[in-house]
């Protein structure tokens, strides 16, 4: 029996070599997240350890969507929006943990929106049930006919999942495991 394995992050670098007309930004969006990723599986690990369980600073202190945020919450999220807008691929971000869209502007922004949840479950962490991050990546097209980027819209967001180009998520537990659709069949 043969078995060739290959790590996510090669996967994806050989995979990008088969599309014409790649620019490598997606790739580089996919690997910010995976690093992402690597980063909140290790804080979660050693959450125990490190102080990082309970709740985030003021008690009352609540994500979009009502719920309390947790340190590994407020952690997690720091992980994506610092990974993800340092990956020069990423025009705008819509956490659970962030009341607003993160813009990111100037030479950094890229052509992607990322929407995500940096640690579902988060609440659970103490009952040992499945914690991990939820993601999808939408392709906008906003750029003026001078090379610059158009202001974000409502409608750059807001867009059917039909119109995603990338699915994913990561479980944190005794093994790390991540599963990404990009829609190639």
């Amino acid at each position: 029996i043969s078995i060739t394995t290959r790590p996510l992050t090669r996967h994806i670098h050989e995979s990008g070599r088969f599309h014409k007309g790649a620019t490598g930004e997606f790739t580089q969006l996919l690997t910010a997240i995976i690093t992402s990723v690597k980063a909140i599986d290790s804080a979660v690990r050693r959450s125990g350890l490190a102080n990082l369980m309970g709740m985030a600073g003021d008690h009352n202190q609540q994500n979009a969507s009502g719920d309390q945020q947790k340190k590994l919450d407020v952690i997690s999220d720091l992980f994506m929006t610092n990974m993800l807008r340092s990956s020069y691929a990423c025009r705008a971000m819509v956490s659970e943990e962030q009341d607003e869209v993160i813009i990111v502007e100037g030479d950094k922004a890229g052509k992607y929106v990322v929407c995500f949840d940096p640690l579902d479950g988060s609440s659970n962490i103490d009952c040992l049930v499945s914690i991990g991050t939820v993601f999808s990546i939408y392709k906008i097209d906003n750029d003026k006919s001078d090379g610059n980027l158009n202001p974000i819209t409502k409608e750059d967001i807001l867009k059917p999942g039909n119109e995603m180009v990338a699915a994913g998520y990561a479980l944190y537990g005794a093994a790390n495991v991540i599963v990404l659709s990009t829609g190639d069949a």
